[in-house]
């Protein structure tokens, strides 16, 4: 399988448009060696023409002109994207399904029952898409069945449940339920690899734990590198487990999971915040992470499974 990081920054990207913290500040002025970012997705194919793109970011428009598979020129109107996998009905991640109007066939998407009901509810971009391409919604199931998705060749895809809230606009956001956010195994039959994505990961449950043991590689949360590190740059007042996010450092952080992984899993971080000091590829954090043999994603990183 081939998979294709589009973006790897958390919500507002790298730099963030309204913020002058250490990060945002010294990418702008030049003064630390790092790299812009757009907002957290991923594409993934098993043959490079046909792909599935995991969530559509408000920077999709801006990834698929830097990545021209998205893009092919087969026919008058044209698009590389098979269908669309949403992992939660977050911002962030939803709202590019905007600028996907365009599409001459509904928009394919798989997600779970409690991310369409967000997406129909609280957020009714499904039911604005019906004025224009329209949707055809596929249920992911959470009860560890898996689907497949028809024209993507020899890939099974499994949702994992994550325990995580709603979005805040959500009618259930305070009453949480399985299937607001999962991480998705995918495993290609043919070669028997297998990676796990979950850029939005607080806890790490013992079935997570399985689904993370048994890959190849592992695209997870690097939102944070401390638990409060929003509140100590006094730009939030909520540690990162409370936004939804694993810090990577500390007792029971990140880190300490995937360091754990056997040696020959190759580990990622991406949904990176533009607080996070390993953006700063000089900092001794990005040091630590090198010297944990642990990978931070940058947009346009290709990777081969």
């Amino acid at each position: 399988m081939k998979i294709h990081v589009l973006g790897s920054a958390a919500g507002g990207g790298f730099p963030q448009w309204n913020c002058n913290c250490a990060n945002c500040d010294g990418l702008r002025s030049g003064t630390i060696r790092a790299s812009r970012r757009t907002q957290s997705s991923i594409a993934l194919s098993a043959d490079g023409g046909d792909w599935i793109v995991f969530n559509t970011s408000p920077d999709i428009l801006q990834q698929i002109r830097a990545f021209p598979a998205l893009q092919p020129g087969r026919r008058l109107r044209d698009t590389g994207i098979r269908a669309i996998v949403l992992i939660d009905a977050q911002i962030d991640h939803t709202t590019g399904l905007y600028m996907l109007r365009e599409s001459s066939k509904p928009l394919d998407i798989w997600c779970t029952e409690q991310v369409r009901d967000d997406l129909r509810n609280g957020n009714p971009i499904f039911d604005i898409l019906e004025h224009y391409c329209k949707v055809t919604w596929h249920v992911m199931p959470i009860d560890g069945s898996g689907f497949e998705i028809e024209g993507i060749g020899d890939l099974h895809f499994a949702a994992v449940p994550l325990r995580s809230k709603a979005p805040p606009y959500s009618p259930h956001r305070e009453n949480p339920h399985p299937g607001d956010n999962v991480g998705i195994t995918i495993r290609d039959r043919r070669t028997a690899r297998t990676a796990f994505y979950a850029p939005g990961l607080a806890d790490i449950e013992p079935h997570v734990w399985h689904a993370m043991r048994s890959a190849d590689c592992v695209l997870v949360d690097g939102t944070f590198w401390t638990h409060d590190e929003m509140i100590r740059l006094g730009v939030g007042t909520k540690t990162a487990v409370e936004i939804g996010h694993l810090p990577q450092s500390g007792p029971g952080g990140m880190i300490e999971h995937l360091s754990r992984l056997p040696a020959q899993t190759r580990k990622l971080l991406i949904h990176i915040n533009n607080t996070n000091p390993i953006l700063d590829e000089d900092s001794l954090q990005r040091a630590e992470l090198t010297a944990r043999n642990i990978e931070v994603c940058h947009d346009g990183l290709d990777i081969q499974l």
